[in-house]
């Protein structure tokens, strides 16, 4: 391998480690050196600290979260491709959801959050119904955006060639909506994530989210600090799935 390819090939690795590393000196020299009290901007080795010596609790709650913002994020995948296939292929349909479904899209959807609650008290199905309602909206219109932008010549050529309709959605329709359904997918993951730490805020006595709360109650900005840092693992571990994803089904349908 080349000193060229090798570089291409290490360069999205190299350039966010070392732009990590850089904003961890910055942080580093801040809180050594800038005399601001802990509750303001704690040492990176405090929060390093925190997550050492209490990791069996933070990763009790992380796994609850992970687990539940997947969850959401599932859900909101299946419902969502699948209302975006029937809108496309139905003219009835798409006209009597599709104007709602942009209406939703604008509304701050943070602020319904209390009404999840409210309808379905404090507990998982809260958390879950509200993560999977925010998450739904990028992925049904991506997806409905994508099976109907096929270029028409394409769909007129399949059918002069009698195709049918499930064929022309298999080989054509489909293959030509991947990338916008996995734009939507990685939209959707990051919803999903925001639902549930809202739904934690508000409902909940587990979870990032809840520990978030509860250490802000207690002024404690590192163990913030450390619950953020693991909900930026459980984040990056469920991007880099949906791209893994999206690698997979690429391969299999050539659309590379």
């Amino acid at each position: 391998m080349t000193n060229d390819r090798l570089l291409r090939v290490a360069r999205p690795v190299l350039l966010p480690t070392l732009t990590a590393a850089v904003l961890l000196g910055i942080w580093w020299a801040l809180a050594s050196w800038a005399d601001l009290p802990a509750v303001v901007l704690p040492h990176p080795a405090d929060v390093w600290s925190i997550l050492k010596s209490n990791f069996p609790l933070l990763s009790t709650h992380m796994w609850h979260t992970a687990y539940e913002s997947t969850l959401g994020f599932l859900i909101a995948m299946v419902t969502g491709v699948s209302l975006a296939i029937l809108i496309t292929y139905s003219a009835v349909l798409r006209e009597a959801f599709y104007p709602h479904l942009i209406l939703f899209q604008l509304v701050p959807k943070v602020a319904l959050a209390p009404l999840f609650v409210v309808w379905l008290g404090i507990g998982a199905p809260a958390r879950l119904s509200f993560a999977t309602f925010i998450a739904f909206f990028p992925l049904v219109i991506a997806t409905a955006q994508g099976l109907t932008e096929v270029p028409p010549e394409m769909i007129r050529l399949s059918r002069s060639l009698s195709a049918t309709r499930w064929q022309i959605f298999r080989t054509i329709r489909f293959p030509y909506a991947i990338p916008y359904i996995f734009a939507g997918m990685k939209i959707s993951v990051t919803m999903a994530m925001i639902g549930i730490i809202v739904g934690e805020f508000i409902a909940s006595q587990k979870g990032l989210g809840y520990l978030i709360l509860f250490a802000s109650s207690q002024a404690n900005t590192a163990l913030i600090l450390a619950a953020v840092i693991l909900l930026c693992v459980v984040g990056l571990v469920q991007f880099g799935i949906v791209l893994a994803l999206e690698r997979a089904v690429r391969r299999v349908f050539g659309s590379d």
